[in-house]
This record gives C-alpha cells, sequence and structure tokens, in this order.
C-alpha cells in the first residue's frame, strides 16, 4: 500500500481512503476554530484530562444515549483501537473478520495477539464459524466487527445478521467491538441499528465496545475518534490513554464541538451523500467494461469497494503492473490475517474526480483484460 496521501502526478489512485478536499466544509471550520480559541481558548489551549474535552464527550454521550464518563476521545480512531487491542488482547487470541481492516492486524500483530478469523462474504458474516469460535476452548478475548460500510469490503450487515451476532456474543459472554469510521457517510439504503444500541436492548451493554471517528465525516486533520465504553473499562482504557500522551489536543475537538452544536453536521452528512454518489457510481458503471466472471460490491455509503478479480488474476501482481498504466489501487490480500483470497482488491472512490474515476477505472478495466488475454496465450 501506498505510503503518500496523495497520488502521484499523472496517477489516479484508488488505493487509500482519503477524503478528497473538496468534502471539507471549510468555511464553517475556519468560523468555528475562531469561535473556539475565543470562546474557549483558556481550556482549548491549555493541557487537558485524556479522556477528551468535556464538552464534545457530552454531545458524543447524548448522540449515544451513554453517560459522558463513558467516551473516550482520542487522537484519531487508531488510537482508541490500539487502547483497546493493548488493554484487552495482548497475549491473548482476538477474532476478526476476514477481510478485515488491516492496521487491526498490525495492533494485533504487536501485541502478539493470535488470530481468529471469521469469514465475510456478501452474504455476511459466517456465524456458524463465529459461534465454534466464541464456544471454544480457546475463546477470543473479543471479536472485532465492522458491520456497516465496513472496511475493506463496503458492505453492510443486515439487521438479522446483527441480531443474530448480539445472541451469539450474549450466549457465550464475548465482547464485541464495534468499528464505525463510515457509518455516517451514507449515500444511499436505510440505516441499521449500532450493535451496541442492540447489547443494551438486551441488557448487556458491558459487551459492547464502540468505536468511531470524525475523519471521515468531517475533516481528518481535526484527528478526533472516539470510543464508547462499558463502565467496567473506562479507568482502565483511560489511565491506558494518559501513559500514551500527556494530553490530548484540545483545541481540534473544541473545534469540532463548536461545529456539532451549531447544527452543521446532519446537513453537511447531506452534502458528502452529493458528492460521493456520482463517485461510487461511476466507478461502478466502470467496472462493467470487465468480464462476466468478475463480481464487486455495491456499497450504500463508505469509501471503498470490493472486486472479486477475473480470471483467478493476483491482486498483489495487478497492482504492480496498474502502476505503469498510471493507477494505484490495494490489493486485497493484505486485508486477511492467514490464507488471503489473492484474486481480489479494494478500490476507493473518495478522492478523485469523477472524470478520473471514469479513465482510472477505464485503465484498469482494459489492463484486466490484457492480462487475461496475456495468460490465455501463455497458455
Amino acid at each position: 500500500m501506498t505510503l503518500s496521501v496523495l497520488p502521484a502526478a499523472g496517477t489516479i489512485s484508488f488505493a487509500r481512503g482519503v477524503p478528497s478536499p473538496d468534502m471539507f466544509p471549510l468555511e464553517r471550520l475556519a468560523e468555528c476554530a475562531r469561535q473556539a480559541v475565543l470562546d474557549h481558548g483558556r481550556v482549548a489551549l491549555n493541557y487537558g484530562a485524556p479522556a477528551g474535552y468535556e464538552p464534545l464527550r457530552e454531545w458524543i454521550a447524548a448522540r449515544h444515549g451513554v453517560a459522558a464518563s463513558q467516551v473516550l476521545v482520542t487522537p484519531g480512531s487508531l488510537i482508541g483501537l490500539n487502547l483497546v487491542v493493548r488493554t484487552l488482547c495482548a497475549g491473548r487470541s482476538a477474532a476478526v473478520e476476514a477481510p478485515t481492516y488491516d492496521r487491526m492486524l498490525h495492533a494485533l500483530a504487536d501485541a502478539n495477539a493470535a488470530v481468529l478469523t471469521v469469514p465475510r462474504s456478501g452474504a455476511g458474516l459466517d456465524l456458524d464459524r463465529l459461534a465454534t469460535l466464541a464456544s471454544g476452548a480457546d475463546r477470543p478475548a473479543l471479536l472485532y466487527v465492522l458491520p456497516t460500510f465496513h472496511n475493506p469490503t463496503g458492505t453492510t450487515l443486515d439487521l438479522e445478521q446483527r441480531r443474530a451476532l448480539v445472541a451469539i456474543a450474549i450466549e457465550h459472554d464475548l465482547t464485541v467491538f464495534e468499528d464505525d469510521p463510515y457509518g455516517l457517510v451514507r449515500i444511499d439504503g436505510t440505516p441499521q441499528p449500532y450493535l451496541h444500541d442492540l447489547f443494551r436492548e438486551q441488557g448487556r451493554p458491558d459487551l459492547a465496545i464502540f468505536a468511531s471517528s470524525f475523519s471521515k465525516s468531517v475533516a481528518p486533520g481535526l484527528r478526533a475518534g472516539y470510543l464508547v465504553l462499558p463502565p467496567g473499562l473506562v479507568a482502565q482504557l483511560t489511565e491506558a490513554a494518559s501513559r500514551l500522551y500527556v494530553s490530548p489536543p484540545l483545541l481540534p475537538q473544541a473545534q469540532l464541538h463548536a461545529f456539532l452544536a451549531a447544527g452543521d453536521l446532519e446537513p453537511h452528512l447531506t452534502t458528502l451523500a452529493a458528492f460521493l454518489k456520482p463517485r461510487r457510481d461511476a466507478l461502478l458503471a466502470a467496472l462493467e467494461g470487465l468480464p462476466p466472471d468478475a463480481t464487486w460490491t455495491r456499497p450504500e455509503g463508505g469509501y471503498f469497494l470490493w472486486l472479486e478479480l477475473p480470471g483467478g488474476l493476483d491482486g498483489e501482481a495487478l497492482a504492480e503492473r496498474a502502476v505503469a498504466v498510471g493507477v494505484t489501487f490495494s490489493a486485497g490480500a493484505g486485508f486477511f490475517a492467514a490464507e488471503p483470497r489473492r484474486a481480489t482488491a479494494r478500490l476507493a472512490f473518495s478522492y478523485p474526480s469523477v472524470a478520473e474515476i471514469e479513465a482510472g477505472a477505464a485503465r484498469l478495466v482494459n489492463l484486466i483484460r490484457d492480462c487475461i488475454v496475456d495468460r490465455g496465450e501463455a497458455r
């Protein structure tokens, strides 16, 4: 995966889930930054408690129906993810979807945690496999799952799957770590309830950890992610955060709070949907030019779709060849802990323009067709 946020000149990048700068509410954020300094600078410019800017914690808590004490605002959701992994999974085992967010796999490796996998496909999560793991002798410390606009596939678990997942977790006292960085970035379709709300309905909120971020829905430069924790984990995670950083960045948290408290989020999400829809649709339309044995997901939101390559093409080899035609993307193998499906790719549609997506996808489709022809001639 490329380390650069921006694509090289002349290259069209489908590689990273980076928002286009045209998605940022620049004028409102500028006004909110000024408001944060003038109205709250005596607090926001100083050191602060590790749990984050209190008014922002209160806003998040009200949105999720929990006490503010259960909210830990972190400098990006990845820090929150690592805090959970280091606290609960170090030297133990954890269950993840296959495929899953690659940074979670890195965090588990750093924590020396064994990784157990639950296959995820267009049909959803393999609940039979989950039940087997949850009831086994090596029961995982937690299940990490991205129910909505899954990274990397872009798929969403339906209500039946969510209820079944929660029922299995409750039956086996399995903690579920629900990661939802993209859930607010909905293009179309019907929203599904959070898993942690379903746990609360069943009287077991102690089994639910929820993570989200404003990086995809507002701006990543604010570095504002958060955890919603069961009361029994609050002190432990807060202490872990205090060992990681002296103070969170309170000023951007105060800036974000001003934006949220003014009621700017919902109109902005409507703008994002209108921005992303033609980009997603352009990519979907272009992929229709692939051979009939290729398949891909149709995400209702988020930044990604998942491509099952035709003819058993290797995604990593294809990615290397794609650079020469001015296209980058993420090979699917890197999103698996073991036994990767190599004939896969993740394509992000959030950064390029519609015209760039059409051009880049056409290049990729032509390259795939050429690779299949080359394989046939080699045989």
